[in-house]
């Protein structure tokens, strides 16, 4: 994946008309970011597997979803039948990141790993090898609507080094704080998929807030 896309995050959309604020996005988007949360690893809730099954019967838009939650091995099975096709978590969550990332594709889904921001990037670098998306928190994960965290590009691009390095063409995500001006600095360290959610369905014109982010940030 070489051209910069945009993942519209439904956490900021309404979810009173789910489906038509999906419509709105879905043809300038490959991409929807799915953020389920489980109220322990992170202190918010969010939405399950009834909701996502129920999204796929409506898109055939690649579902990217993000597993903020304690031990993800005892439900990916359910993710991934319920019709995600990234599966992407923290790899503090589990005890062996390496061998989850083989479950996952064992069920036909492709491995993401998230990195929070507080994590030390020595402790995430063993496992980039094994993931097809290496998603980088530049919010503290658990909320939408905040800034972009200072550092966050220095992580970018040493990922960006390692993948190079590792001559993977596995996807950087940047999820957290994404606008116009911080839509740029990311894809100039190296992402290529940025998650925007009330960059975009915060906005009125939700296809108009992916063309402008798409626009910003292809000058990089």
């Amino acid at each position: 994946m070489n051209d910069i896309e945009i993942a519209p995050s439904i956490l900021s959309a309404d979810f009173g008309v789910l489906v038509d604020e999906i419509r709105q996005v879905e043809p300038l988007c490959r991409f929807l970011h799915i953020d389920v949360m489980d109220g322990h690893y992170v202190p918010n809730i969010s939405i399950g597997i009834p909701v996502i099954r129920t999204l796929r019967k409506h898109t055939d838009m690649i579902f990217d979803c993000h597993l903020m939650i304690s031990e993800p091995e005892k439900f990916i099975k359910r993710f991934a039948d319920a019709g995600c096709d990234y599966i992407t978590f923290h790899v503090e969550c589990t005890d062996d990141p390496e061998r989850l990332c083989r479950e996952i594709r064992d069920l036909g889904k492709k491995p993401g790993i998230a990195i929070h921001p507080n994590m030390p990037m020595e402790k995430i670098m063993p496992f980039v090898r094994c993931a097809d998306l290496i998603l980088i928190m530049s919010v503290i994960p658990g909320f939408g609507g905040q800034k972009f965290m200072e550092g966050t590009l220095e992580r970018i691009a040493a990922v960006r080094a390692e993948l190079d390095r590792l001559g993977s063409d596995a996807i950087i995500s940047v999820d957290g704080g994404i606008n116009n001006d911080t839509a740029r600095m990311a894809c100039d360290a190296g992402a290529r998929l940025l998650v925007a959610g009330n960059a975009v369905f915060g906005q009125e014109d939700h296809a108009g807030a992916v063309r402008d982010l798409l626009s910003c940030a292809s000058q990089s």
